[in-house]
């Protein structure tokens, strides 16, 4: 292994199990949460199960979230500062949470402070799983010897590639966020159409298509994969979330596995940051695939072009 020549910072959001980024010089922020008023961190279930969470949910119980706690930020970075140690925060969406926005201020903060120090924050314009498997990529690159420059560079570039679509099992859950509109929960529901959605080139939450109950809605899933994969057969890494539904992530492998017997899977659960808000039952796949730049339209591109982008 090559000379690790950073350090990493990441946030609970990415939702990865705690054993791949339980790893010398990288670490974690958790986002807060509330359960039913129980102040809780997102320790990616280590102090509660996703079964209970999910179970608590299902029997009615409120749950909210924050954004990091500035404290929490602070102190992490005043450390990557006095480590010596070049250092690059890989974070979750600033267009889902604020958090990043303050992440930026608290930055620029100390670097005027420390005008020495290396210190690097990159919006990953990602979420869940999404901005897990760039982290988990970022994280072996890293150990492949890039420095905080050029990890910088890498995620920047990299993003785009990170391809991902998610189902949920009910529409109710967003309905309680205010995503959707109460009517378009009870037509759905009444209707048995789950949402197929991913996220968007500037890290928003969007609508991809529907399918007409949970079977349709898993094999679209590796549909997906088979219409995104860059090579089918060379062994692709695919992330596997789920929010508490087991059963479901059997039958999403049986069916990727039609398309592609190489694959190699890493299974996650869905934490309580971004559960909360999507509810019990989503089923998510993550990889690395086509550019996501090159779905944009003649009208976008034109956009961009025109804003220099």
């Amino acid at each position: 292994m090559t000379d690790v020549k950073c350090n990493v910072i990441i946030d609970s959001c990415c939702d990865l199990p705690p054993q791949v980024i339980d790893v010398p010089g990288v670490e974690v922020l958790q986002f807060p949460y509330l359960l039913d008023d129980e102040q809780r961190l997102d320790d990616m279930f280590q102090s509660i199960s996703s079964r209970e969470f999910y179970d608590r949910m299902r029997k009615g119980a409120e749950v909210s979230t924050a954004q990091i706690p500035m404290m929490a930020i602070t102190d992490a970075f005043t450390r990557a500062i006095e480590s010596g140690v070049p250092t690059v925060y890989l974070g979750f969406a600033s267009a889902l949470s604020g958090t990043f926005e303050t992440v930026s201020m608290i930055r620029d903060q100390l670097v005027a402070e420390h005008p020495e120090a290396e210190l690097y924050v990159v919006d990953t314009h990602l979420a869940s799983i999404a901005e897990g498997l760039l982290v988990y990529e970022a994280i072996r690159q890293r150990a492949r010897g890039l420095t905080a420059k050029e990890l910088v560079e890498w995620a920047n570039e990299a993003r785009f590639y990170v391809n991902e679509q998610f189902t949920l099992d009910e529409l109710e859950w967003l309905r309680k966020g205010g995503r959707i509109p109460s009517s378009v929960a009870f037509a759905g529901s009444k209707l048995d159409v789950k949402p197929m959605m991913d996220i968007s080139l500037d890290g928003r939450l969007s609508l991809s298509g529907v399918a007409r109950g949970r079977k349709k809605a898993i094999r679209q899933l590796a549909d997906y994969y088979k219409r995104r994969a860059l090579e089918i057969g060379t062994g692709t890494h695919i992330v596997i979330g789920s929010a508490d539904c087991p059963k479901d992530v059997e039958r999403l492998k049986a069916e990727l596995y039609k398309v592609d017997e190489t694959v190699l899977f890493l299974e996650t659960s869905i934490g309580p940051v971004i559960g909360s808000h999507v509810g019990p039952g989503m089923l998510a796949i993550s990889f690395m695939g086509q550019d996501a730049r090159d779905d944009l339209s003649v009208s976008d591109r034109i956009a961009k072009k025109v804003r220099g982008k």
